[in-house]
C-alpha cells in the first residue's frame, strides 16, 4: 500500500510551476514552461497607496507585474486615461509599467498631484494596482508674528506655543537656544506632543532671552525656526505652593480615536507646586503588557500595536503633596479592513471547479466588491461558467476562455485592501522537470529522495519502477509524496541502481530515469581526547577518519565553533592538530570536522590550560557518576557491560571501576569485579553460573572516586558444578585426641548452582589406610575424634552441588592436637659476662617427649637480693623466650653486685612444660648510678656549702665521692678544673676562698671499685659584697610550718646584674622562679626559672641606674609567692669617679690649651700665605684633593688613641678608631705630655721658633655625625672622665 506525505521545501530540489491545490498563492514557474505556457498578468510591485514625493525630485511611480506573454501597462489619472505620450515630462520604463516624471528639467510636482492606477494586460486577463495617491511635500515658513516677552512670577506655570506650519509631512518639532544646545527638559519642564514647551512650574533659572522653536521637515531635509521667545521670572518672597491643575489636556474628559495596529499616544501634564507626579490607569482592566510604554517623564502613555481590545477609558492623575487632579480620556479602535482570506491564484483543468474566496473585516465592517480583468463584475463580459456569492466566486465546468484577472475590493470609511486572483485554464499532456538520468548518491542507512518533478493539466498520475523493465515499486519499504518524489527511508547497498518515474494523464504520458549510488558513511575512529596541559607546554589532539574511496574528505578544526587563530603555532597534520607553546588564551573546545559531498561529521575535545604546579589554573573536582548502562551479548559464561562517561570535571578520567551485585546470594553487597583505562566504555566481564548479577560503574580521577552509577539490569547465569574448591584447608586438633580440619567455605557465586556441600577427606599419614570421608553442608569446620596424640594426617576438602563435583582437590597435611611436654632441660649451666649480662646454656629435650610442635624455650629469672644493701623485696620474675630448637641464650639488664635464680622450661603449642631446677647466680659491682641529689646553699664572699644524696643504685660498696668545679666567667669561658675526692660517708661540704661574686660550676659524682658512676652538675654564684650575704634562716633546725611561705627576699646590685636570695618554707624540692620588672612600669612581669631547689637567683642583663621590682615564687603552688622587693642598679660609671670638669685648675688648663692652639692656627695661616715650605705645604702638594685621598696612620691621618695604665678595673681605654671631635687628627709620638693622653685630639710638637712641624691631614669641617664610630663625649672634659 502506498504511503504519501507532503515534502517540505528542503527535501525537493525542485518546485512545480503550477500547484493543483487551490489555496497556491503565488506560483514559481519553470524557465522552459514560461516559454511554453501563458499565465495571467500578478502586480509584483507597485508604489505605496499614499506617496508623498520630495518637489525637487523626479517623480517614479512603480508598477511591475509578470505573466506570459508579457503584459502591456496603462495608467489612470483621477480616474481617466492617462496619455502619457501627450505629456513630455513623463515617460514609461521598457518592459515595465513605472512612470518617471521629469521634475527637475523643469517640470513642477503641484501639476502631477493626483490619484494613480496602474493596469497590466495581456491575452489572459488584466491585473490592475492600488489608487497611488501622489502629493508633494510642503515645508512652508513660519507666519511673522510680534512675540512679547513672557514676564511670570516664579512658582507659576508657563506655556510657550511653538504653532509651527502645516507641513506635508508634519514636521518634527524640538527647542533649542541661541547655541543650538537642545533645552533640557524634566518632570518639570517638558515638550508636548503638540510641540509647546510646558512649565508645570516656572524657577529664577528659566529666565532667558532664546527659547527658539524649531521644525525639521524631513521629506526635504529642511528646518525652519521661530522667533526667540524672552522669558523673565519674577521672584517673590515666599513662593506659594499649588495644587495639580492640568495644562494639557484641558476639562475632566476627552475622546480620541486611533486606527487598529497603529501607536496609541494619550497624554497629561499638569501644573503645580512642587512639581506634580503623574500616574495613568485603565478603568475597569490593566494596562496591556508588553505594549505599554510611559514616555516623557511618565506623562505620555504609549501603547504599539493597538486592537479593539484596547478601547477603553484612560485615566491619567496628577498628584502632589497638596492634593490631585485627574483627566478621563475615552479611547475608541477603529480599523480599516484587514484580510481574513485574501483571494488566491487558480490553476484549472477545463470542466473543473473552483472557488476564489475574498474576507476581510474591520470597523465598520468593510463592504466586498469583484472586478473582472479591471472592470466591476456586474457590467463585465458574462461568463457561465462563474457565479458571485457575496465574498464568493463559484466557478464550475470551466474552460479555457474561462481564464481572467479578478479583484477584490474590501473597503471602509478608513481606507480599502485590493487583491488580484486570476483563473488559469490550461489543458497540457504531463511533463517531466527533473533532468533525464540525473545521479543521486546517497549515504547508506540514510534516506534517499529521488524527484520526479512534473506538470500537466490534468493532474498527472504518478508510478515509479526499479530497473528499465523492473515491476511497480509498492510496499512499506518506500514512501510516494505528492510532488512525485520518491523516497526510499533506509537505503542499503542493494538500493543502488536505475529508477523510473512515468507520468501520464488523459492528455499523454512520459517518463524519466534516474540513478542511485550508495556509499560509504564517513567516520571518525580516533576521536579528540580531553587535554588538560600546562602552560608554554605542548598538546595533540587526534582526529582519524574512514570514508568511502570515491569520496573526497576535507578536514577542518575549529576552535570554539571559529576558524583557528592565524598563529604559527598550531600546527595542522594529515591526522592531528598539535598546539605549541600553549597559552592561557588557547584554553577552549577543539572540533575536528570531516565534511564529503554527501556527509558531514564532528567531534569535538576540550583543552584546560592550567598554571604550573603548585597553583592550578582552575579547580577540579572528582568526576560525575556514569549512566545509562547496558547490558549486550549474554553468555552462560561473558557479557558486555557498556555505559556513558560523566563530567570530568576538569581531570580526566583514569580508569573506570566495574563492581557486581549478586541478588541471589548477598544481595546489597557490592563487590570489585574489574576495572578499564578512562578512555574505554565497553568492557566484557567473566561471569560465575548461577549467580544474578547486577553491575554498576565508578570513574576515577586524580581528584577521586565518583559516586556509583545507577545499576545495570539483573542478568541471572545458568548453573553449573563447582570451578573450584575450599581454601585454607588445616587440619589442628583442639585436644591431644581429635583433629579439628577447617577451610573456607565457598561464597555464594562460587558455589555455581544450587545444593552446594563438601566431601572432607582424611588418612593418617605414613600408614597404609583407606581414605575416611564424610559430606557435610552450611560449616566450614569437622572434628575427628579418637586420634592419637600429635600425628601428621593427609586431609583434602571437595566442593559439589546438585550438579556435580568440582576438580579433585589437593591434599594438606594436619596434625592431631598436642599434649604439654614431659620432660625438663637438664644440664643449665649460667655463666656471668660482666654485672649487667649473662650467658644461659642447657640441654635439648628429646622431640618425642615434646608432644607437639617444638616453639622454643623460656628462661625465668628473678633478683634475690642486693649484695650491698642485704634487704630482701618483692620478688618480680623476667621472661625471655628463645625461639626454635636454641639451647642457650643471653640475660641482659641484670643490677650489678646482686643475686639471680633461674630456670628453663620447654614450649609447645598446648603450653609449658616442667621447670629445670632453680639455678643460683651472682653478678659482680658495677659503677654506680648519679647522687641523687646536688644542692648548694649559703652563698658567702668566699663559700658555698654543698649537699648531696647517696645514689640510688650504688651497684657496690661506694668508695668515694669525687668534685670538680670550676669559675665561669661573663662570657661563659671556663675557668681552671679543681677536683677533690670526698669519703663515702660525707653527705656535705662547705668549699671555701673561693673568689667574690663569681660564678662555679660543679660536677659530682660517686665511686666503687669498679670506677666512677655518672655525674650530676649544678651551679652557683658567690656574693658580691658583706651587704650581700645571707642571714642564717631563721628558726632553723624547728620543724617546718605546715603551710609554705617565701620570706626575707632581699637583694645586692650591681650596675647590670642582681642577686637575689629568700628564705623558703615549706615542703622539699620546691621548683622555684623569679619574677622582675622596672618599678613603677605597667608591663607585663619577666619571668626567670631557678634551676634545682636553690634560694638564690642572679638576675642579668639589668640596664644601669634603673629601679627594678622582684618577686619569688615556687612553681605549682598557686598563689604562693613572696612579697614584692625594689632594688636600683648603680650608675654606668663608677662611684668613686671624680668630676674634673669643676676643678679649677682643670679649667685653667684648658684655656691655656685653647690659647696656644690659636696662636699657631694664626702662625700656620701667615706661612702658608708667605708660600714657605713645611711639612703641611709638602702634604697639600702631594695630596692636592684632601676630601677623594685615602688617609693612613703612618701619613698622620686618624691616629690611634692609647690608653693610660690604669689599676681600676672598670677605666676602659678609648677604642681603636674613635674619632676626635675635630678632625685634625695626628699621631702620638714621644711626647709624655701631649693632649692626647686627656683626649683631644690634637698631637703637635713644636720646635725653638715655635713653628708647627706636626703634619695634619686636609679634612676640613665634616658634619660632626659623620665618621663618628665612638659613642665616647667630644670634648676634653668628657675625654678626661674617661680617664679617672
Amino acid at each position: 500500500m502506498m504511503k504519501k506525505r507532503r515534502i517540505s521545501a528542503s527535501e525537493a530540489s525542485l518546485v512545480l510551476f503550477l500547484c493543483q491545490m487551490i489555496s497556491a498563492l503565488d506560483v514559481p514557474l519553470d524557465s522552459k514552461l514560461l516559454e511554453e505556457l501563458s499565465q495571467p498578468p500578478t502586480i509584483t510591485q507597485q508604489s505605496p497607496k499614499d506617496y508623498i514625493v520630495d518637489p525637487r525630485e523626479n517623480i517614479v511611480i512603480q508598477c511591475e507585474a509578470k505573466g506570459k506573454p508579457p503584459p502591456s501597462f496603462s495608467w489612470t489619472r483621477n480616474g481617466t486615461h492617462f496619455d502619457i505620450d501627450k505629456d513630455a515630462q513623463v515617460t514609461m520604463k521598457p518592459n515595465s509599467g513605472t512612470l518617471v516624471i521629469n521634475i527637475m528639467n523643469g517640470g513642477k510636482a503641484e501639476a502631477y498631484e493626483g490619484v494613480y492606477q496602474c493596469t497590466a494586460r495581456n491575452e489572459r486577463g488584466a491585473a490592475i494596482s492600488n489608487n497611488i495617491v501622489i502629493r508633494p511635500s510642503r515645508s512652508p515658513l513660519w507666519t511673522k508674528e510680534k512675540l512679547e516677552p513672557n514676564q511670570v512670577r516664579e512658582g507659576d506655570s508657563l506655556v510657550l506655543h511653538c504653532r509651527p506650519p502645516v507641513g506635508l509631512p508634519p514636521p518634527i518639532i524640538f527647542w533649542m537656544d541661541n547655541a543650538f544646545q537642545r533645552l533640557p527638559q524634566s518632570e518639570r519642564v517638558s515638550q508636548g506632543l503638540n510641540g509647546d514647551l510646558y512649565f508645570s512650574n516656572v524657577q529664577p533659572e528659566d529666565t532667558r532671552e532664546d527659547y527658539i522653536c524649531y521644525a525639521r521637515f524631513n521629506h526635504t531635509q529642511t528646518i525652519q525656526q521661530k522667533q526667540p521667545i524672552s522669558v523673565k521670572v519674577l521672584s517673590t518672597k515666599p513662593v506659594t505652593e499649588r495644587q495639580p491643575v492640568l495644562l494639557t489636556p484641558t476639562g475632566s474628559t476627552s475622546t480620541k480615536v486611533e486606527l487598529r495596529g497603529n501607536v496609541l499616544l494619550l497624554e497629561c501634564i499638569a501644573a503645580g507646586l512642587p512639581t506634580p507626579a503623574i500616574r495613568w490607569i485603565k478603568e475597569g482592566g490593566e494596562l496591556p503588557a508588553n505594549r505599554t510604554f510611559l514616555e516623557n517623564f511618565k506623562k505620555t502613555l504609549k501603547i504599539i500595536d493597538v486592537s479593539e481590545a484596547d478601547s477603553g477609558n484612560y485615566k491619567c492623575i496628577a498628584r502632589n503633596t497638596l492634593g490631585s487632579v485627574h483627566h478621563v480620556i475615552s479611547v475608541t479602535v477603529k480599523a480599516a479592513p484587514y484580510w481574513i482570506t485574501a483571494p488566491r491564484n487558480l490553476v484549472l483543468s477545463p470542466g473543473e471547479d473552483g472557488t476564489l474566496i475574498c474576507r476581510a473585516n474591520g470597523n465598520p465592517k468593510p463592504s466586498i466588491s469583484w472586478l473582472a480583468n479591471g472592470v466591476p463584475i456586474a457590467i463585465a463580459p458574462e461568463d457561465p461558467s462563474r457565479k458571485v456569492d457575496g465574498d464568493t466566486i463559484i466557478f464550475s465546468q470551466v474552460q479555457e476562455r474561462s481564464s481572467a484577472v479578478y479583484q477584490c475590493n474590501a473597503s471602509n470609511e478608513y481606507g480599502y485592501l485590493l487583491a488580484n486572483a486570476f483563473v488559469n485554464v490550461l489543458a497540457e499532456p504531463p511533463r517531466i522537470l527533473t533532468p533525464p538520468n540525473k545521479l543521486y548518491q546517497v549515504i547508506a542507512d540514510s534516506p534517499a529522495l529521488l524527484d520526479c518533478a512534473y506538470f500537466g493539466s490534468p493532474k498527472p498520475e504518478i508510478e515509479w519502477f526499479k530497473g528499465v523493465k523492473g515491476s511497480i515499486l509498492r510496499g512499506n519499504e518506500y514512501v510516494f509524496h505528492d510532488n512525485g518524489t520518491l523516497e526510499i527511508p533506509v537505503a542499503q547497498k542493494d538500493s543502488t541502481g536505475t529508477y523510473t518515474c512515468v507520468a501520464r494523464n488523459e492528455l499523454g504520458k512520459i517518463q524519466n530515469e534516474v540513478q542511485l549510488e550508495i556509499k560509504d558513511p564517513t567516520m571518525i575512529i580516533k576521536q579528540p581526547e580531553y587535554k588538560v596541559i600546562q602552560r608554554y607546554g605542548q598538546v595533540s589532539f587526534e582526529c582519524i577518519i574512514k570514508h568511502d574511496s570515491t569520496l573526497l574528505p576535507t578536514v577542518i578544526w575549529l576552535k570554539d565553533n571559529e576558524e583557528l587563530p592565524d598563529d604559527e603555532r598550531f600546527l595542522i597534520g594529515k591526522d592531528n592538530l598539535t598546539i605549541m607553546n600553549v597559552t592561557d588564551k588557547d584554553d577552549g573546545t577543539y572540533t575536528c570536522i570531516v565534511n564529503t559531498t554527501l556527509d558531514s561529521v564532528s567531534a569535538s575535545a576540550v583543552l584546560t590550560v592550567v598554571a604550573a604546579p603548585p597553583t592550578p589554573a582552575i579547580i577540579y573536582a572528582r568526576p560525575n557518576p556514569p549512566f545509562d548502562l547496558e547490558l549486550t551479548g549474554q553468555l552462560e559464561r561473558s557479557v558486555v557491560l557498556s555505559w556513558i562517561p560523566g563530567d570530568e570535571n576538569n581531570s580526566p578520567i583514569t580508569n573506570f571501576v566495574i563492581e557486581y551485585e549478586d541478588g541471589l546470594h548477598e544481595p546489597g553487597v557490592w563487590h570489585y569485579q574489574t576495572e578499564v583505562p578512562g578512555t574505554q566504555a565497553t568492557v566484557q566481564l567473566k561471569l560465575s553460573p548461577y549467580v544474578n548479577y547486577s553491575f554498576r560503574v565508578i570513574a576515577v580521577n586524580k581528584i577521586g572516586r565518583s559516586q556509583p552509577s545507577e545499576p545495570s539490569e539483573q542478568y541471572l547465569t545458568k548453573s553449573a558444578t563447582p570451578d573450584e574448591n575450599p581454601a585454607n584447608v588445616q587440619g589442628i586438633g583442639s585436644e591431644p585426641d581429635n583433629l579439628v580440619i577447617t577451610w573456607e567455605s565457598l561464597k555464594g557465586f562460587q558455589s555455581n548452582g544450587p545444593g552446594l556441600q563438601y566431601k572432607v577427606s582424611w588418612r593418617q599419614k605414613d600408614v597404609d589406610d583407606e581414605w575416611t570421608s564424610v559430606i557435610v553442608a552450611n560449616v566450614s569446620k569437622y572434628i575427628v575424634s579418637g586420634t592419637p596424640t600429635f600425628v601428621p594426617y593427609e586431609i583434602k576438602v571437595q566442593a559439589l552441588n546438585d550438579l556435580g563435583y568440582a576438580p579433585e582437590p589437593s591434599e594438606v597435611i594436619g596434625h592431631s592436637g598436642e599434649d604439654l611436654p614431659m620432660v625438663a632441660p637438664g644440664n643449665v649451666q649460667v655463666y656471668v659476662i660482666n654485672s649487667t649480662l649473662a650467658k644461659v646454656h642447657w640441654d635439648p629435650v628429646p622431640l618425642k617427649t615434646v608432644r607437639g610442635h617444638l616453639q622454643g624455650y623460656k628462661v625465668y629469672y628473678w633478683k634475690v637480693q642486693s649484695l650491698s644493701r642485704r634487704s630482701r623485696r618483692h620478688i618480680e620474675k623476667n621472661i625471655l623466650t628463645f625461639r626454635g630448637n636454641k639451647t642457650f641464650g643471653m640475660l641482659p639488664g641484670l643490677e650489678p653486685y646482686s643475686s639471680y635464680k633461674l630456670n628453663v622450661r620447654v614450649v609447645n603449642g598446648k603450653g609449658e612444660g616442667p621447670a629445670s631446677p632453680d639455678k643460683v647466680f651472682k653478678t659482680p659491682e658495677g659503677v654506680p648510678s648519679s647522687p641523687s641529689f646536688l644542692k648548694i646553699t649559703n652563698p658567702t664572699l668566699d663559700s658555698l656549702t654543698l649537699e648531696w644524696g647517696s645514689p640510688t643504685h650504688p651497684n657496690g660498696v661506694l668508695t668515694s665521692y669525687i668534685l670538680k668545679f670550676q669559675p665561669i666567667n661573663n662570657t661563659h669561658e671556663l675557668g681552671p678544673l679543681v677536683e677533690l675526692r670526698i669519703p663515702a660517708n660525707e653527705s656535705s661540704l662547705i668549699l671555701k676562698n673561693l673568689n667574690y661574686s663569681t660564678r662555679y660550676k660543679f660536677y659530682f659524682n660517686a665511686q666503687t671499685s669498679v670506677g666512677s658512676g655518672s655525674q650530676i652538675t649544678e651551679e652557683a654564684v658567690t656574693i658580691m659584697d658583706e651587704a650581700g650575704i645571707l642571714r642564717p634562716a631563721v628558726g632553723a633546725g624547728k620543724v617546718q610550718p605546715l603551710y609554705p611561705r617565701i620570706r626575707n627576699v632581699t637583694t645586692a646590685a650591681a650596675e647590670t646584674y642582681a642577686n637575689i636570695s629568700w628564705e623558703y618554707e615549706g615542703p622539699d624540692h620546691a621548683n622555684f622562679y623569679v619574677e622582675y620588672g622596672v618599678a613603677g612600669s605597667k608591663e607585663d612581669w619577666k619571668k626567670e626559672i631557678v634551676n634545682g631547689s636553690r634560694s638564690f637567683f642572679v638576675l642579668k642583663g639589668l640596664t644601669p641606674g634603673t629601679a627594678y621590682k622582684v618577686r619569688v615564687g615556687a612553681e605549682g603552688l598557686s598563689g604562693f609567692r613572696s612579697s614584692e622587693d625594689v632594688f636600683e642598679t648603680g650608675p654606668a660609671m663608677a662611684s668613686r669617679q671624680v668630676d674634673i670638669a669643676t676643678q679649677g685648675w682643670f679649667i685653667g688648663l684648658m684655656c691655656a690649651v685653647a690659647l696656644l692652639i690659636l696662636i699657631l692656627l694664626i702662625v700656620c695661616f701667615i706661612r702658608r700665605n708667605k708660600g714657605g715650605k713645611y711639612p703641611v705645604k709638602e702634604k697639600e702638594d702631594a695630596h692636592a684633593d684632601p676630601e677623594i685621598q685615602p688617609m693612613k696612620e703612618d701619613d698622620g691621618t686618624f691616629g690611634e688613641y692609647r690608653s693610660l695604665e690604669s689599676d681600676a678595673e672598670d677605666h676602659k681605654p678609648l677604642k681603636k678608631g674613635s674619632r676626635t671631635p675635630s678632625d685634625r687628627t695626628v699621631k702620638k709620638e714621644d711626647s709624655d705630655d701631649s693632649l692626647v693622653d686627656y683626649g683631644e685630639g690634637v698631637n703637635g710638637q713644636f720646635n725653638e721658633d715655635g713653628s708647627f712641624i706636626g703634619q695634619y691631614s686636609g679634612k676640613k669641617e665634616k658634619e660632626p655625625a659623620e665618621g663618628n664610630e665612638s659613642s665616647e663625649a667630644p670634648s676634653p672634659v668628657n675625654a678626661m672622665n674617661s680617664f679617672v
